[in-house]
C-alpha cells in the first residue's frame, strides 16, 4: 500500500510560546522566520509553528517537487509534532496551502487566517524593465546596509519593484524586508519557483471546493495588491461558508509589514470573536 510519508520532507521550522498551536505558512519567495511580524506577537499567547516549506529557508530538496508535496510534508510535519489539532495562518501561497490544508484534513484545521491569497488568485502586476530590477536590487542592497534609510527609500525603494509591494515606504517596512525578505529570497531555489509557477499556469481554481470548508475564516487582503488581486481575495471571502473579510486602503501584498500593529489587533478581535478555534476539545 502507497504510505504518504514515503516521499515527506523533514522540514525545519520554528516553534514558539506555549499553549494552542497555529501552524504559519509562508509566501513565495518566503520562509518561516519571514512570519515574525505574526510569530513574534502570536507566540506570548500561542504555540506558534512556522515552517520553512520545502525547497524554501533551511528545507532544502534536490530535485522538482509540485505543490501537492507541501501538503505531503505538513501533514508529516504536524503528525512529527503530535499536534491533532492546529490554527492555520497563511501568508499568499503559504494562504493557498492553508485553505488546501483544510480540504484534506477537515477534522484537524480549526480554522483559517488568509493573508493575500486566493483560492483562484489573479493578478494585475505591469510588466518589469531592466531598470525596474536594477533599481530593486541597489534598493535592497542599500537596505540591507542601513534598514529603513529615508534617501536609499525616496532615490531608489519608490523607484524599484517594492512600489508593487508595499504603498506606505515606512522604515518599519523597509526593516522587514531587510531581515526577512531579502534572506528568504536568496533562500528559495528554482525548484519552489518552478512548482509555483506550474500550478498558476495550470489555472489554479478551489473556488467551487471552499463550501467544504466549515471551520471560521478570517480573509485579509491590501486593496492596491498586485500580486494577488483585492478582489480574487474578496471572490475566496465570499466562497468560504464561515468568514469574516477585511480589507485594507493604501497596502499592497506585504500589508502586514506596512501596518503591523492594525493587522495584529484585528486578529486578535477575531480570535476573541471565535474562541472555538483555539480551544482544545477534549
Amino acid at each position: 500500500m502507497y504510505h504518504p510519508y514515503s516521499k515527506a520532507v523533514n522540514l525545519n521550522v520554528e516553534i514558539q510560546g506555549e499553549g494552542f498551536p497555529i501552524l504559519c505558512l509562508h509566501g513565495h519567495p518566503g520562509s518561516g522566520s519571514s512570519l515574525s511580524v505574526f510569530t513574534d506577537r502570536l507566540s506570548k499567547r500561542f504555540q506558534t509553528i512556522a515552517p520553512d516549506l520545502r525547497g524554501y529557508g533551511k528545507s532544502r530538496f534536490k530535485g522538482d517537487f509540485d505543490m501537492r508535496d507541501h501538503l505531503t510534508d505538513l501533514e508529516a510535519l504536524l503528525d512529527r509534532l503530535g499536534i491533532e489539532k492546529c490554527l492555520v495562518l497563511g501568508w499568499s501561497l503559504g494562504g493557498i496551502l492553508a485553505m488546501e490544508l483544510a480540504l484534506m484534513l477537515p477534522q484537524r484545521v480549526t480554522g483559517l487566517i488568509l493573508i493575500a491569497t486566493a483560492a483562484r488568485p489573479r493578478g494585475n502586476h505591469p510588466p518589469i524593465s531592466l531598470l525596474d530590477n536594477l533599481y530593486t536590487g541597489i534598493a535592497a542592497l542599500l537596505n540591507c546596509v542601513k534598514p529603513g534609510w529615508r534617501w536609499n527609500i525616496e532615490t531608489f525603494g519608490k523607484r524599484s519593484l517594492f512600489r508593487y509591494l508595499i504603498q506606505q515606504h515606512t522604515p518599519t517596512a523597509y526593516g522587514y524586508i531587510a531581515s526577512s525578505a531579502v534572506p528568504a529570497y536568496l533562500q528559495t531555489s528554482s525548484a519552489a519557483t518552478r512548482a509555483l509557477y506550474t500550478a498558476i499556469q495550470s489555472g489554479y481554481n478551489r473556488l467551487t471546493d471552499l463550501e467544504q470548508i466549515f471551520c471560521p475564516s478570517l480573509v485579509l487582503a491590501g486593496t492596491e495588491d498586485r500580486h494577488i488581486t483585492v478582489n480574487s481575495s474578496l471572490e475566496t471571502a465570499q466562497h468560504l461558508i464561515n468568514c469574516q473579510w477585511q480589507s485594507y486602503p493604501n497596502t499592497a501584498h506585504l500589508f502586514p509589514w506596512e501596518i503591523p500593529d492594525q493587522v495584529l489587533s484585528d486578529i486578535d478581535f477575531w480570535l476573541q470573536q471565535h474562541p472555538q478555534v483555539i480551544a482544545n476539545s477534549h
